[in-house]
């Protein structure tokens, strides 16, 4: 069968209206082999938005827009279509970003699913959101530095006037001056700069001789803690821990009631005792003092002696005798015949009589 031209051409015709069909959807960012559903977002500007650009999610480009409207009657808004794949779980918790998708300034919309109590099956509009883009930021933080450049500026300007170059015009003159005057010092000062210099070097070299010094009295001290540390400082301290454990040891029994001073310490009967002894035997040496002639006789030619001894053991005559026992009666013992010693308890008597020797010019008895 012959085929006749029209009909070629016609075939051909129909095939390049269906190759730009596909094409056309293709330039637009549909796939037109894939299911899809479409939503719609509001947005109050769209600036920089366009048909086909994409709608990612999660950096994946999952759809792209299809068109968009002036909404006239509320208030201005743009209504954006958009066509995202089938199987996304978009819901009531959906968010539609708009923002940038590179530093060019190409705007994109970024789906953040979120978690949907509702899942949408198509038509349903998503919630909108906004993003600031890199422009805005940088206008929002460089609008202020700008402004306040200007301030700066104009105070500036304002201190350059010809008033303000008169001052700075003096302010440069009198600094030239004083850089005159410095360098004029500085000139008639040289002599005085110079031995203030040699007197530096000369200090600094006394140093690096002080610090030979101190260098060897630092090895010198190294060396005697040295020769410190090969002491016996163990056998010295062995020692005395000896010591303070004696030391303890005599203290320990001292405390006891063990040993005569531990019994004299902890004993009141025999301190009583032995405090009794001493005032008996303290009253007998004040008798023998006061009279000795009662207790030794003694005569070469028959007479009486005439003097006595005292306290002290100085000998004193019968009239200083009488005397002071006049003042002090207390302090004598008036028994003619006998002197009573008290003695303690414990050696079962109860009193010793010591009995005067007479007078008698035959001899001693």
């Amino acid at each position: 069968m012959k085929i006749s031209k029209e009909l070629k051409v016609a075939l051909l015709g129909i095939v390049a209206l269906v190759i730009l069909y596909f094409g056309f959807m293709y330039l637009k960012g549909s796939d037109v082999f894939s299911d899809s559903r479409r939503y719609f977002v509001v947005y109050d500007n769209v600036d920089g938005l366009a048909v086909s650009n994409p709608v990612l999610l999660n950096g994946i480009q999952v759809g792209s827009v299809q068109k968009m409207r002036l909404m006239t009657e509320k208030d201005n808004k743009v209504e954006v279509q958009i066509e995202v794949l089938k199987d996304l779980q978009v819901g009531d918790s959906t968010i539609a970003a708009l923002g940038n998708s590179d530093l060019l300034g190409s705007k994109a919309i970024t789906l953040y699913l979120g978690n949907s109590t509702t899942t949408f099956d198509g038509g349903e509009t998503l919630i909108p959101f906004t993003q600031s883009s890199i422009t805005e930021m940088i206008s929002t933080k460089t609008v202020p530095i700008i402004d306040k450049v200007d301030t700066t500026l104009a105070r500036v300007n304002r201190l350059l006037d010809s008033e303000a170059k008169g001052n700075l015009q003096d302010i440069l003159a009198n600094t030239k001056a004083t850089t005159a005057s410095v360098n004029e010092i500085l000139r008639s000062n040289q002599k005085n700069i110079n031995q203030i210099t040699s007197n530096i070097n000369q200090l600094t070299n006394s140093l690096i001789r002080t610090q030979r010094h101190i260098d060897r009295l630092a090895l010198n001290m190294a060396e005697i803690t040295d020769t410190l540390k090969q002491v016996e400082i163990n056998q010295l301290v062995h020692n005395a821990n000896e010591a303070v454990k004696e030391l303890q040891s005599a203290a320990a029994q001292l405390n006891s009631a063990e040993g005569s001073i531990g019994k004299l310490m902890h004993d009141e009967e025999l301190y009583e005792n032995m405090n009794r002894s001493t005032q008996a035997l303290n009253l007998l040496l004040r008798d023998i003092q006061a009279y000795p002639k009662r207790y030794v006789s003694f005569s070469v030619f028959g007479r009486k002696d005439k003097y006595k001894v005292d306290e002290t053991g100085r000998v004193i005559t019968l009239e200083e005798v009488k005397e002071l026992q006049e003042r002090h009666p207390e302090e004598f013992r008036t028994v003619p015949d006998t002197v009573y010693v008290p003695v303690p308890k414990g050696n079962g008597v109860q009193g010793a009589a010591a009995e005067p020797a007479q007078n008698d010019s035959t001899g001693i008895k």
